[in-house]
């Protein structure tokens, strides 16, 4: 299976970021590949104030571009997130194309990213954003896939419960910032990668040194032995990765931690997890 990591910029004007997208997807740069990435909010600057503004419904502009540009390039599309409006309120949602652009996922972004390090990162998703409350795995022709956004990675009972659902491999599309990143970026897609034996699919955006929020890029892939099998610098790229399915299966036959779990021992306040 081949995996196009696409670690893209945002404009402040949605039409050009959406262009740049098209003029990434002209020709045949994707054609031989299975499944194209890209990064969380993908088309709107990562500011609260933006999210109303760059906000559209399911089937609105981007998902249509996004459905064309799977069926036009016969790939799975893996279209990152946009700021999704729906009843009055507004989702981080990840939509995810089959190669004839059928919309085959949908995920609303769980746990919302309200952080303030002293000396370093502000940021309060919840001030605009309302969080999902569904977790999401879809079949595709390589085995089940699990979908989570960014700060959802941090929780691993979020991870577990989509590799108890059959997961083999999870999507991320991200945007950690130059405070978290360096700190924790590799390590939770090795970990989670690690405790649940699958594939780690980490997608960012690109710095943009004049961004109000720098996102720390590194777009990453992990192997089920919590191995970095790709991992980007902060520029724009594109970058293409094959994998091995196989590798879970025989991960997860040599190291059996997933057989070997208790959960008629696992309680947190008297519930079982």
């Amino acid at each position: 299976m081949k995996i196009t990591s696409v670690q893209s910029r945002v404009y402040e004007s949605k039409e050009k970021t959406l262009e740049s997208v098209r003029t990434l997807f002209a020709g045949d740069s994707f054609k031989n590949t299975d499944l194209v990435a890209l990064p969380e909010m993908f088309q709107c600057p990562y500011e609260n104030e933006k999210f109303p503004l760059f906000a559209e419904p399911e089937g609105g502009q981007t998902w249509q571009l996004c459905s064309g540009l799977a069926r036009q390039n016969g790939v799975y599309l893996s279209a990152g997130t946009i700021p999704e409006t729906a009843d009055g309120k507004i989702y981080n949602t990840a939509y995810v194309f089959d190669r004839e652009g059928r919309q085959i996922a949908k995920y609303r972004k769980t746990h919302l990213f309200d952080i303030d390090v002293r000396g370093g990162q502000y940021f309060k998703e919840s001030d605009t954003l309302t969080a999902g409350d569904e977790i999401v795995v879809f079949d595709t022709e390589f085995g089940k896939m699990g979908i989570c956004i960014c700060y959802d990675i941090r929780f691993p009972e979020l991870l577990r419960l989509m590799t108890d659902a059959g997961a083999r491999l999870v999507l991320c599309p991200a945007a950690f910032n130059t405070t978290t990143g360096p700190m924790h970026w590799e390590l939770l897609f090795r970990q989670r990668a690690a405790d649940n034996q699958v594939f780690m699919v980490g997608t960012s955006l690109a710095r943009d040194e004049y961004a109000s929020y720098q996102a720390w890029g590194h777009s990453v892939i992990t192997d089920p032995w919590g191995r970095v099998l790709m991992e980007m610098d902060e520029t724009e790229q594109v970058e293409v990765t094959e994998i091995d399915m196989g590798v879970v299966d025989e991960v997860r036959e040599q190291l059996p931690l997933l057989k070997h779990r208790r959960p008629e021992l696992y309680h947190v306040y008297g519930r079982k997890i």
